[in-house]
């Protein structure tokens, strides 16, 4: 990216941006790659994570489509880039959601004449405002798949189960919530990555695996519960320990019959 759009600072590393340069991307600016670098100094396997991060999206996605839900909602989408959601649920309703303008305009740019694929600019911090905005795209009286993928570790606390629980009591029973997190696993270097984040657009608020597991209430967890990125349902010989164990990960199903 040579230049920003107006009223985007290109000096103040964004979370999405730097996450698009730790997929390999080309949409970030000098200080979202000076920032990324200092995290990979730290977490070298930060790459990795990512990538473990979107191969199960793409399985999450498969997942939660076999079982029959036919709209998601992709909230703190990112960049647009290689396995978005709408490319492994090509028969669902999907709406891309993102409070980065610069994340917005790509997102329009990439779909524009992607059929019932729709992306708003929202903030996940105010879920009330977020619920308006879909409200008209998505049908609350049908299923619907809520995903948040490594989103909610920069989340303060009260905003996070605030907005999980609106989600939670807006949508329908046979609803899903699918979540990945990352935690604190290197107690070591950790306050590191959470000051170099407090210079960027989000900071970082990891939390525990019990309290990543709170989101879950009033959800039953799919098989093989909460767990590690490459342990969740993998397409082939994965599994933990290979370096990618970041965070955790799990796809809930919101208890009661699923409305017709």
């Amino acid at each position: 990216m040579d230049s920003a759009p107006e009223g985007v600072d290109p000096n103040v590393p964004n979370v999405a941006r730097m996450y698009d340069y730790y997929l390999d991307g080309k949409d970030n600016f000098a200080a979202d790659r000076a920032a990324a670098e200092q995290i990979l100094k730290t977490f070298p396997n930060t790459k990795e994570g990512c990538r473990a991060n979107r191969a199960f999206l793409k399985r999450a996605v498969r997942h939660v489509v076999d079982e029959g839900v036919r709209q998601i909602v992709d909230l703190g989408a990112g960049l647009p880039t290689q396995g978005n959601t709408h490319e492994s649920a090509p028969d669902a309703r999907v709406v891309y959601v993102d409070y980065d303008s610069v994340v917005c305009v790509h997102g329009r740019a990439l779909l524009a004449r992607r059929e019932n694929v729709d992306f708003i600019q929202a903030d996940v911090r105010e879920p009330d405002v977020l619920l308006n905005k879909l409200d008209g795209l998505i049908d609350f009286d049908r299923p619907v798949a809520f995903m948040l993928l490594a989103i909610l570790h920069f989340v303060p606390d009260d905003n996070a189960y605030d907005l999980v629980k609106k989600l939670r009591e807006v949508s329908a029973p046979g609803s899903r919530l699918v979540i990945s997190h990352a935690v604190d696993s290197t107690p070591d270097t950790t306050p590191q990555a959470i000051e170099i984040y407090k210079k960027a657009t989000a900071s970082l608020n990891l939390r525990t695996r019990e309290e990543i597991l709170r989101f879950f209430d009033g959800y039953e967890l799919a098989e093989p519960g909460l767990t590690y990125p490459a342990a969740w349902r993998p397409d082939g010989p994965d599994g933990p320990g290979n370096g990618i164990d970041f965070g955790y990960v799990g796809v809930g199903r919101k208890h009661g019959a699923a409305n017709a």
